[in-house]
């Protein structure tokens, strides 16, 4: 939605926008770029598809974009979740 959203603020011709993920759960010690190195990491593979006459600049910055949206970021931060009954 973001990169959409940016396209279409640039004018950019950016068609349709698609994304694929894969979730799974990896060892820690056996991601070498992660701070964390015990336990159980959760991992998530993204793939995107950007369909459209766009340049090699235009798809660039729009993967910049996607790494910057909210649900990306919300993503890579740290955490913390608080749970109480009603």
């Amino acid at each position: 939605m973001t990169v959409a959203l940016y396209a279409r603020r640039k004018q950019w011709p950016l068609e349709d926008v698609i994304v694929r993920l894969r979730h799974d759960r990896i060892h820690a010690e056996d991601c070498a770029d992660c701070e964390t190195k015990e336990g159980m990491l959760d991992r998530i593979e993204r793939e995107i598809a950007l369909t459209g006459p766009l340049g090699e600049e235009q798809k660039t910055r729009l993967l910049e974009i996607a790494n910057k949206c909210p649900v990306h970021r919300t993503l890579t931060s740290e955490i913390k979740i608080e749970s109480w009954l009603a």
